[in-house]
């Protein structure tokens, strides 16, 4: 049977928890606080791109070569997946909540699946998702180190 008067006592006695509280470093916290801040502003930059790249291109015939060319994403997944993986990181190691990291992870695998399909309506409706669960991983993540 499991006793619930001694939870506390037997959970700060792990590993684990004793390394989440060295993590409490004001640089570590400011370095993260501004990298998922930044990963939200990063974001809302690829869904404005998404969106206004299907508009610009389909109603006016703009810039289609160089607006979908495959190394914009290449980049801006890269630059994600850098940017998650540091900020994120910290961020669970100091809380501990890996539900922020199973997140971001469906995110990031919903931005790579866009690599992978046709341009346009398609990869739109697999890379917005993703951007948005990342989005939504960063700003969790800035929410539970408050």
């Amino acid at each position: 049977m499991f006793d619930l008067k001694n939870c506390n006592s037997l959970r700060d006695d792990t590993k684990y928890h004793k390394d989440r509280r060295t993590m409490n470093s004001p640089l570590l916290d400011w370095i993260r606080g501004k990298l998922d801040r930044f990963g939200v502003a990063l974001s809302a930059l690829c869904l404005l791109h998404c969106v206004s790249g299907v508009v610009l291109v389909g109603l006016m015939g703009l810039g289609g070569g160089a607006f979908f060319a495959p190394q914009v994403h290449q980049i801006g997944l890269m630059a994600a997946i850098a940017i998650g993986a540091v900020g994120l990181g910290f961020g669970v190691a100091r809380h501990g909540q890996r539900e922020v990291l199973l997140i971001a992870g469906a995110g990031l695998g919903l931005m790579a699946m866009g690599l992978v399909v046709p341009h346009g309506v398609v990869e739109a409706l697999v890379t917005l998702p993703g951007v948005g669960l990342l989005a939504f991983a960063h700003i969790r993540n800035l929410r539970h180190c408050a």
